[in-house]
């Protein structure tokens, strides 16, 4: 009877079944995902030196930062808008998506000498534009990916990045292998990313896209976006403030550990991300508290599930962070395992507040995304950049998670306009994490103040 229940659910073509079934699918494409990642980073933590990864988190932030700085919010665009299933705003959708790319890949060429000078890194000058080229490959994806997205049916999705991350993943360590440098990072990740494109292409249902550029669909999207745009710019500050800090602060070596500490700290909150993105917003267009108190309870309900469980996750990490990195690596990343268990403990209020402001997204107020986003962006910077300098990487890892404390009153402001504050199940949840995971860090106290000297 429960099996029957439960497989009810999981086949069903009702918004609970896509829910549930989204949720468990974004799960699974993050948990292979990771996975993957993991694997292969052991593997190439042996076949490269730390260094190669230092490097490689310097352009990637140059990286993140161009795609965020020109983001239009396209995707989002598609899946709010009452013409997301309409062929000739998606084909404007996909022209406005290649120009962007093209863009992009201009600007990384333009960036690359001077990155090199402010790092003293030559390599910087060649690594930025090859890795440039994956942002022009991704300007050519279809929108039939956004379009499975808005209806919750993320099956194809999921089967097509595990396959084509897998693929990538072999072929990064196969040149790893062959050449012993930094480049088996960029060449196979350009491997993966075209592999990604034709398999989209080929196996999404929905329309062929070609060109076209439809005044109003111009129009609309550039209205939805200017504050994503802006929004971005702020979500690039927050998410690779400390990488970009700390490159000034730190050896490339110490870089390339903090990297890692970092890789396996944020997981959880990862996930927490790719849920709020792939079906908690969808499902705030669908089903928006404000349109009633069955509507909210649902809602709540979900984000509450959803936070509980990348909050357990956070706390596993904690506790086993610096066993697991001195398991499944040599001696020289064995930092590593107190940046883990710090990283899960800053990482409690960015967990907890992960998603609630779709709700604002789902209703077009891109404005209030924008203001919420800009003050922690800038109160970020500021206790990462004192942080880092008074405190090195415990200061910088600290900072992370002070920044969404520290502006949250804001954000509770704009959700309350919206119907979208659950402050039991935000500041319940928010509690018992930091006391789980503050148990953690008091257990490995002793390797996390190793990271003051």
């Amino acid at each position: 009877m429960i099996f029957q229940r439960i497989k009810k659910i999981f086949e069903g073509e009702n918004l609970k079944a896509r829910t549930v079934r989204g949720t468990f699918l974004t799960i699974i494409s993050f948990g292979g995902a990771n996975g993957l990642r993991l694997a292969s980073n052991l593997i190439l933590t042996r076949l490269l030196f730390p260094e190669a990864f230092g490097l490689m988190a310097i352009v990637q932030v140059f990286m993140a930062g161009l795609e965020m700085f020109s983001d239009l919010g396209i995707k989002d665009c598609v899946i709010r808008s009452t013409r997301g299933d309409d062929e000739i705003f998606l084909n404007t959708a996909w022209t406005m998506q290649i120009l962007r790319g093209c863009v992009l890949w201009l600007m990384a060429w333009a960036l690359a000498s001077p990155a090199a000078a402010i790092y003293n890194e030559p390599m910087l000058a060649q690594l930025l534009p090859a890795v440039g080229l994956n942002v022009f490959l991704a300007g050519f994806m279809t929108t039939n990916l956004f379009t499975e997205i808005r209806r919750l049916r993320l099956g194809r999705i999921v089967s097509i990045d595990l396959t084509s991350q897998f693929v990538g993943l072999c072929a990064i360590i196969a040149f790893a292998w062959w050449l012993q440098s930094v480049w088996a990072l960029v060449i196979g990740a350009i491997f993966g990313s075209i592999f990604k494109l034709f398999l989209a292409h080929w196996t999404l249902p929905g329309i062929r896209n070609r060109l076209c550029l439809e005044r109003s669909s111009v129009r609309e999207i550039f209205s939805f976006g200017k504050f994503i745009f802006l929004s971005t710019i702020t979500a690039f500050v927050i998410n690779q403030s400390d990488k970009a800090i700390l490159g000034g602060f730190i050896s490339l070596a110490a870089l390339g550990i903090y990297n890692i500490g970092f890789f396996l700290g944020t997981a959880p909150y990862v996930l927490a991300r790719a849920v709020a993105n792939s079906v908690v917003f969808p499902l705030y267009r669908m089903r928006h508290p404000l349109e009633s108190d069955e509507n909210r309870r649902k809602i709540f309900q979900m984000r509450r599930l959803s936070i509980l469980g990348a909050l357990s996750a956070a706390a596993l990490l904690a506790f086993s962070g610096p066993w697991l990195v001195a398991s499944l690596y040599d001696p020289r990343y064995a930092q590593a395992g107190a940046v883990v268990t710090l990283i899960a403990f800053a990482s409690v209020p960015m967990i907890t507040f992960e998603g609630n402001l779709r709700a604002i997204m789902a209703r077009g107020d891109t404005r209030s995304f924008f203001i919420v986003q800009f003050w922690m962006a800038l109160v970020q910077v500021v206790l990462v950049y004192f942080g880092t300098q008074q405190f090195g990487i415990f200061g910088a890892i600290l900072s992370l998670g002070l920044a969404p404390l520290a502006t949250y009153p804001l954000r509770v402001r704009v959700l309350i306009r919206y119907g979208s504050w659950d402050a039991l199940g935000e500041l319940g949840l928010m509690a018992l994490g930091f006391i789980v995971c503050g148990w953690a860090s008091f257990v490995h106290r002793d390797l996390i103040l190793a990271l003051l000297d």
